[in-house]
């Protein structure tokens, strides 16, 4: 597995363009994917999803899909290099060099992995801080079918998002890197303050 990440890797980082990366972070609920939809729209990024990878990877019934697939039926975490792998092929193809990673990285294992894997440093975190009850309003009345929008399953995943995340945000924090967006607000005035960090970044003449 090494030689493939190595090879991934050295293309990454031997291609002439120098991506750009916003880590996007928030608990279920907290309406980070409609504000990803607005930045691509508004700000020319590409959006990657880390959970969407890995189910089209599953589902394309590849080698690499299929042992992703046993790990989580067998409650086992997908090793952080193989969502990295995956994130770096997309980012390769996609042709853009502007990307907003949506719900990566997890933990603290995940961060080391992917700076230490691709040599890219994010250019900020944009971090959707909403409570928990906002949260759980907004998931029990969107409905959409899904089993595990249930109350107490929705307060397991806050609470591993609180977990696992939260020490994510405060090491990028004490580098200076998030952008913490009052996300309890209407979806309106959250893109107002999402649009603002970015057109601020946008401003920065690059080092």
């Amino acid at each position: 597995m090494g030689t493939v990440l190595d090879a991934a890797n050295k293309e990454a980082k031997g291609t002439d363009k120098k991506f750009t990366v916003v880590f996007v972070l928030g608990g279920p609920g907290s309406g980070k994917g409609t504000q990803c939809t607005n930045i691509v729209q508004n700000f020319g990024y590409t959006h990657l999803s880390a959970g969407d990878l890995l189910r089209a990877e599953i589902k394309s019934g590849s080698e690499n899909g299929t042992m992703i697939q046993n790990m989580i039926k067998e409650g086992k975490i997908v090793p952080s290099e193989v969502t990295i792998k995956l994130l770096q092929r997309a980012m390769q193809e996609s042709g853009n060099d502007k990307f907003l990673i949506d719900g990566f990285p997890r933990n603290e294992e995940n961060r080391a992995a992917f700076e230490s894997v691709t040599g890219i440093l994010p250019e900020f975190v944009l971090f959707f801080d909403c409570s928990e009850e906002e949260m759980e309003r907004r998931l029990l009345s969107r409905n959409q079918g899904r089993e595990d929008d249930n109350i107490e399953t929705i307060r397991k995943r806050f609470k591993v998002f609180m977990e696992s995340s939260l020490p994510v945000i405060e090491y990028y924090n004490s580098k200076g890197k998030v952008r913490k967006i009052d996300a309890g607000k209407p979806i309106e005035e959250v893109f107002e303050a999402v649009k603002a960090v970015f057109t601020s970044s946008n401003d920065k003449v690059p080092a």
